[in-house]
């Protein structure tokens, strides 16, 4: 069998559009892609014009035309940013927009680059595009992270085959992910939302006070903030319409206390960094914040990632993903964060996010920073569940209470 099939990419699509960011009759569509993705961009266009959309803005990218920038432009061309781009995408925003990303980096784009232009280049971004993160990181609009299967992801999932091979191995494991393949995958994903919304609803009765991990590697303790809010599958926007913004999704996730980290965790997964592969890294916590790092792989990537500013070497997030999982059991390292972050227990270095607090969305930073929430132009999710991975929950009474044993559910 060829994959995708034509049915399985207007599936895609249609989950995009229907479950993905639930587009809303005169709603105008923002999507951003890669320029191989266009084949799957014309659908996602052509869906939202079915559901109601007025209109629908796509914008493509091409990385080589980035690491072109990247290995000639001068020094001060990272400095700069086209302000004009920032305050458009603020003005979707305001006008309620829903956002969809084809998220298919190469790995490797960028590893013979110096880290210190992409470090650069990725700060002076951040900073311009604040605004319009701050406003997804809030749900105040729907939005959705997918991927396609690109050559050049491909061969580096699936080194030891053909390119064309590889692409059609790599999207039999998107297709089997977002069950774009079975015959109402919209009606699977309401299921699987379901699921998820029974474990976020168990944990947020839990209100355990840490978190306690325990794998090869790692030893880490947790303080999670009064007032945290686990969250997992489809979420509510601002106007209360449900959308998922991630497709696959295996996760259910929460804030830990910035100030409330301590000891040392091993990543498990290598960790695309805007085209540099970051692997076999260690960080040692304290107070919350990163003291030490280590690296086999990438360390001058990781070092200009925890520089980034005073947030970054702070958690934003704590993930849970049991190891028994459809991702997990494909027994593919995808080096995109959007598959192996679904695959594995995670934590993000970097911003917070206000819906994790109750309360948080109505909050001023100042007041978010003060109930424990981290702030940071970065928000960097790495992987570090794995089969020999053990974490307690820790009550408020100071009960002690298995949440995962050898890398799946306890509870």
């Amino acid at each position: 069998m060829t994959y995708p099939t034509y049915q399985q990419l207007e599936n895609y699509a249609a989950l995009a559009v229907q479950v993905g960011v639930n587009v809303q009759q005169g709603q105008t569509v923002v999507v951003m892609a890669p320029i191989t993705a266009a084949p799957l961009v014309r659908l996602i266009a052509s869906k939202a014009y079915e559901a109601g959309a007025k209109n629908v803005h796509v914008e493509y990218n091409d990385e080589e035309l980035s690491r072109i920038k990247y290995k000639q432009a001068p020094e001060e061309a990272f400095s700069e940013y086209p302000m004009w781009r920032a305050k458009a995408w603020e003005d979707f925003v305001d006008k309620g927009a829903a956002f969809i990303t084809v998220y298919s980096p190469n790995p490797d784009l960028l590893n013979d680059v110096d880290p210190a232009r992409v470090a650069t280049a990725t700060k002076t971004a951040s900073t311009a595009m604040s605004g319009y993160r701050g406003s997804l990181m809030n749900h105040t609009n729907a939005w959705t992270l997918i991927s396609y299967a690109t050559p050049e992801w491909a061969s580096k999932v699936f080194p030891d085959v053909s390119t064309e091979e590889a692409v059609q191995k790599l999207w039999e494991r998107i297709v089997d992910a977002t069950r774009i393949g079975l015959e109402d995958p919209v009606k699977a994903w309401k299921a699987h939302n379901a699921k998820l919304l029974q474990m976020v609803e168990l944990l947020n009765g839990k209100r355990y006070k840490q978190l306690q991990y325990e794998a090869p590697g790692t030893s880490l303790t947790v303080d999670l903030p009064e007032g945290h809010i686990w969250l997992g599958g489809a979420k509510a926007n601002a106007k209360g319409v449900f959308f998922n913004p991630n497709m696959p999704t295996e996760e259910v996730f929460t804030m830990p206390h910035r100030e409330g980290v301590n000891g040392v965790v091993r990543s498990t997964k290598p960790l695309n960094y805007n085209g540099q592969v970051i692997n076999g890294f260690s960080l040692t916590f304290k107070d919350g914040k990163v003291i030490d790092y280590s690296a086999e792989q990438g360390y001058e990537a990781l070092s200009n990632l925890l520089n980034t500013d005073e947030g970054a070497r702070h958690l934003g997030e704590i993930a849970l993903v049991p190891d028994d999982s459809p991702i997990s059991n494909s027994n593919v390292v995808f080096i995109n964060t959007l598959y192996d972050e679904n695959a594995s227990c995670h934590l993000a270095l970097g911003q917070a996010y206000p819906v994790n607090l109750a309360g948080g969305t109505k909050m001023s930073p100042e007041e978010l920073l003060a109930h424990g929430a981290n702030r940071s132009l970065t928000h960097e999710d790495f992987m570090i569940g794995s089969p020999d991975m053990n974490i307690d929950g820790i009550t408020q009474d100071g009960t002690r209470e298995p949440i995962f044993r050898n890398g799946n559910w306890a509870i």
